[in-house]
């Protein structure tokens, strides 16, 4: 445990977000996205930081290695692609269908006791053939099928109830609850739900870089070490083929990234150096270019960085134009214009 006393949660008002990315089309401007973005060094400091660290936000599925963790410490016996897939946002490919049917099955339950939503494949190409197929909505083929497979094995292990898993104040809920305060060090400002239907806590963009830090750096053995390892040594099963987030882990040695919706993305080093992002739009566009620029500034090489340098605008079927994160992020500042 990291602390018997979390700092106070924090504030909830709108946040102080800055630019952090350009849309250049052809010399000019086109666009804005606002956001924010913090880098913690390998001692937990703040190296840098813009926009508004501090507000409450909500880190939708970032947040799952930290409920990852907390199932390991009540007992959940996963390890490997399967504890991976624990803390996933799945594409829906079969892979992850199979090993969601793995953890029901060795917790002697079934599809029928997951409590999300039913939906389709994340992945659009896995989706439009299940369309094809003719195959309807299903709770094993939305993405947070595995977590919530973990979750129900986790109730089960424990003997709580399995039918209101999901209730904020089940034993499981308050069980993940109190290792967010712990690893993130700051009291959850307030407690919403995911889209999936699982409780969804409020902390800031620091408090969510300082959990996932802990996580990378934790002694070898340990729950936060066994879900480092899992989802850096099984990166598409934690995503899937053509994801971004896997390819990024691929990319930078040793680097645990987890993305969640609405432009939300962590990262960090096995030292302990963690960014953070939040993107106040939600776009994806931006997100990605965003987190390798802070990566960058955390001293990441920047050759490992290059084909996540942001997808191109068209102009008539032709690249026209970039995404590019604002010069503040650049490790070193360059005379040319933004």
């Amino acid at each position: 445990m990291y602390s018997s006393s979390p700092a106070d949660a924090p504030i909830v008002r709108e946040p102080l977000h800055a630019p952090v990315a350009h849309l250049i089309r052809d010399g000019v401007v086109e666009g804005i996205h606002y956001g924010s973005v913090v880098v913690l060094g390998a001692d937990g400091e703040v190296q840098f930081q813009l926009g508004d660290i501090e507000a409450a936000f909500y880190p939708r599925s970032a947040l799952k290695p930290v409920q990852a963790v907390a199932m390991l410490r009540a007992g959940l016996p996963l390890d490997g692609d399967l504890l991976s897939l624990a803390a996933a946002s799945h594409s829906g490919e079969e892979r992850h269908l199979a090993g969601t049917r793995r953890i029901l099955h060795l917790a002697g339950l079934t599809e029928d006791d997951l409590r999300n939503v039913p939906d389709m494949p994340y992945d659009p190409g896995v989706r439009d053939t299940w369309v094809r197929d003719g195959r309807p909505p299903s709770r094993l083929a939305q993405n947070c099928s595995g977590k919530h497979a973990a979750m129900l094995w986790t109730a089960k292990l424990n003997g709580w109830s399995l039918e209101d898993y999901l209730a904020p104040e089940h034993p499981l809920q308050q069980a993940i609850a109190e290792i967010v305060e712990d690893l993130t060090g700051q009291r959850i400002a307030r407690t919403t739900v995911d889209g999936c239907g699982a409780p969804l806590f409020s902390v800031s963009l620091h408090g969510l870089a300082r959990a996932v830090s802990r996580i990378v750096a934790a002694v070898p053995g340990t729950p936060e070490a066994r879900v480092a390892d899992a989802m850096r040594e099984h990166a598409e099963m934690a995503s899937g083929a053509g994801r971004d987030v896997a390819a990024l882990m691929r990319a930078v040695p040793g680097l645990l990234a987890k993305d969640g919706f609405e432009g939300v993305e962590v990262a960090a080093l096995p030292d302990g150096r963690a960014v953070a992002v939040k993107i106040a739009d939600g776009a994806n566009r931006a997100r990605i270019p965003v987190t390798a620029a802070a990566l960058a500034w955390a001293g990441v090489a920047p050759e490992l960085l290059t084909e996540f340098a942001g997808e191109a605008l068209l102009g008539g079927g032709r690249p026209v134009g970039f995404v590019r994160p604002v010069r503040s992020l650049e490790p070193v500042s360059v005379s040319a214009c933004a």
